[in-house]
């Protein structure tokens, strides 16, 4: 959002939660935006979104609970299924508010019907999995604790109806489970990727989807916002026992 803000000579206001990783942060004023911080909840994030938009007459972007961005996530899915074909089984795609999932779920099963689509969702974060269950939507009622930060929120009245109707499934990975696939990435991949792009992976690596039984299956890193300073930590809990 910064940079499109950046490219078109318009200004970008981008709320982000107080605890928000500083890899972020710097890479949003990097590109030119305003960085105003408010509490790590979803009625923080709206009620300063709100005083933001009424200070500078700005128009509110959703960051996954709007049209246009799960309409540009599509694009994702879009390619995958371009360059893959009829040789991928399944796509597995981190959730978070959904907007990614969503995206990639439209267009990938609307020009690939039979394709599978599992969300990967950390245990500690898991409302997609427990609304997918249950069939209603059933939200994080305190702030989640995960390394993976990207993957904090809720679904949105948007997202919730894709994931409910259109996703296969939604699994969850332990926090060990997804340090233990980041480190596998940087290790093997020379990738360097976030925590939030690690549960994909760490899905794929779980006994529950192997039980699948896919011959290929993609697996997307959504990104690569890693915070350095914070890698010991994460390498440090890959070596624990589940």
């Amino acid at each position: 959002l910064a940079l499109a803000a950046q490219m078109l000579g318009l200004r970008a206001h981008v709320v982000m939660p107080k605890d928000a990783p500083l890899v972020k942060v710097n890479a949003v004023r990097g590109y030119g935006a305003e960085v105003i911080f408010c509490e790590p909840n979803v009625a923080a994030r709206e009620s300063t979104a709100n005083e933001v938009v009424a200070r500078t007459g700005g128009h509110f972007v959703h960051p996954y609970d709007d049209k246009d961005v799960i309409e540009g996530q599509a694009t994702l899915g879009a390619e995958i299924i371009e360059e893959l074909g009829s040789g991928v089984d399944a796509l597995v795609v981190p959730v978070g508010g959904g907007g990614m999932i969503s995206g990639v779920t439209l267009a990938a099963k609307g020009l690939r019907p039979d394709i599978k689509v599992i969300g990967a969702e950390p245990q500690a974060a898991d409302d997609a999995h427990r609304s997918k269950q249950g069939g209603v939507m059933v939200p994080n009622t305190k702030p989640p604790i995960t390394i993976a930060d990207g993957l904090r929120t809720n679904l949105g009245s948007r997202t919730w109806p894709v994931v409910r109707d259109r996703v296969d499934e939604v699994m969850t990975v332990s926090e060990v489970e997804i340090a233990k696939a980041l480190k596998l990435v940087l290790e093997r991949f020379k990738l360097v990727i976030e925590p939030s792009a690690a549960v994909g992976v760490a899905v794929v690596l779980s006994d529950a989807f192997k039980k699948h039984n896919f011959k290929c299956v993609c697996v997307v890193l959504c990104g690569g916002n890693l915070e350095l300073d914070r890698l010991p930590a994460i390498l440090k809990l890959a070596e624990e026992q589940q």
